[in-house]
C-alpha cells in the first residue's frame, strides 16, 4: 500500500476532535530573538485521543487488534498483548545496548507479531496494519488554528521543524488531514526529527541535539529556537536543557502533561505557555495577537 492509499485510509478513519479546555493560564513573554520554531506533533499540532502516539503508550486493545487484522484480510488471531510484549522486548534489547530512551520501528514490530502468529505479510501490508491499529487506538485531528499559524510563521521567514516521537505514518497525517505535506506547509526536511528514524525517543536530549546540529547550518543557535510541546518531561525539560526556549502547549486536557509527580520535573519551568496555537505569533513580536486573537 503506497502513501496515497495510506492517506486515504487516514481520511476514512478520522473524525473531527475538539480540544478539551484546561485551567492553566497562558504566559506570553516576548521572544524577539527567535528565528526557528520546532514542534511536537501528538497533542500539540494534532488533537490526540490517547494524548500521545499509541506506540509510545504500548496500548492494549484487543478490538483494535482484531479490526486491524481484518482490515488487511488476515484472520483474527492472538491479541494486542502480543504487540505490547514485542514493543517492550525491543525496548529492553535497546536499553541493554545503551540507549536510554529507545524507539521501535513499528513495521518491524508488526512483522515479528505476525511471525509469532504464523502469519506472513508483505511489507506494504505490514505498513497498512500498523496504521489501521494506530488510527483505532489513537484517533487524531488537527488542532484549531494549525494551518493558519504555520502559514504565519512560514510567511515571515521563520525556520520550522519537528522533534517528535513518531512512526512512519506520522508525516502522512499532514496531507491527509491538513491538505498539505510538511514541506508544503513550510517545514524543512533536515529539521524534521522523528524518533523512529533516530531509534531514540524523547525525553532523550538526542533528538533536540540533532535538530540543533541541523540548525547550525542555517546559522541559528539554541538561544534562537522556540520548541513547542505539550509535555513537561518529554518536551520542555529536554528542549530547555539544550538551550532552547520551551513553549508548553496547554490547549488540550487530553494531552497536557504537567508531570507534577515526577521529581525530575519539579524544577522545570516553561519559557512560555500557549492556550492556542494562534498565540505563538504573540511571543514572536506581533503585538496584534493575544489570547484568543485571530491571525492576521
Amino acid at each position: 500500500m503506497n502513501d496515497n492509499e495510506l492517506i486515504a485510509r487516514i481520511r476514512a478513519l478520522s473524525r473531527p476532535l475538539e480540544p478539551l479546555p484546561t485551567a492553566i493560564e497562558a504566559r506570553l513573554p516576548r521572544l524577539a530573538q527567535v528565528r526557528a520554531v520546532l514542534f511536537d506533533i501528538y497533542g500539540t499540532l494534532f488533537v490526540s485521543a490517547a494524548g500521545e502516539i499509541g506506540v509510545g503508550l504500548a496500548v492494549d486493545s484487543d478490538q483494535a487488534f482484531a479490526e486491524a487484522l481484518a482490515a488487511v484480510g488476515l484472520p483474527p488471531r492472538g491479541s494486542s498483548a502480543l504487540l505490547t510484549a514485542a514493543i517492550q522486548a525491543e525496548h529492553a534489547r535497546k536499553r541493554a545496548a545503551g540507549i536510554d530512551y529507545p524507539e521501535v520501528d513499528i513495521i518491524a514490530i508488526w512483522q515479528a507479531v505476525l511471525a509469532e502468529l504464523g502469519l506472513q505479510a508483505p511489507l506494504e501490508m505490514a505498513r497498512r496494519l500498523a496504521l489501521e491499529y494506530e488510527l483505532r487506538v489513537n484517533p487524531v485531528w488537527p488542532m484549531p488554528d494549525l494551518a493558519e499559524t504555520l502559514a504565519w510563521l512560514a510567511g515571515r521567514g521563520y525556520l520550522m521543524g519537528i522533534v517528535s516521537n513518531a512512526q512512519f505514518f506520522t508525516p502522512l497525517l499532514f496531507p491527509a488531514l491538513v491538505g498539505k505535506s510538511l514541506e508544503e506547509l513550510g517545514f524543512l526536511p533536515e529539521l524534521c526529527l522523528f524518533s523512529w528514524r533516530l531509534g531514540v525517543a524523547k525525553p532523550s536530549t538526542r533528538p533536540f541535539e540533532a535538530a540543533l546540529t541541523a540548525l547550525v547550518r542555517h546559522g541559528v543557535g539554541a538561544g534562537e529556537v522556540l520548541y513547542v510541546g505539550n509535555d513537561i518531561r518529554n518536551d520542555i525539560r529536554p528542549s530547555v536543557q539544550v538551550g532552547m526556549a520551551g513553549g508548553l502547549y496547554a490547549g488540550d486536557a487530553r494531552s497536557l502533561r504537567l508531570r507534577e509527580d515526577d521529581p525530575g520535573c519539579r524544577d522545570v519551568e516553561p519559557t512560555c505557555i500557549f492556550k492556542t496555537l494562534s498565540q505563538i505569533p504573540a511571543v514572536l513580536g506581533d503585538s496584534r495577537l493575544g489570547i484568543g486573537g485571530a491571525i492576521g
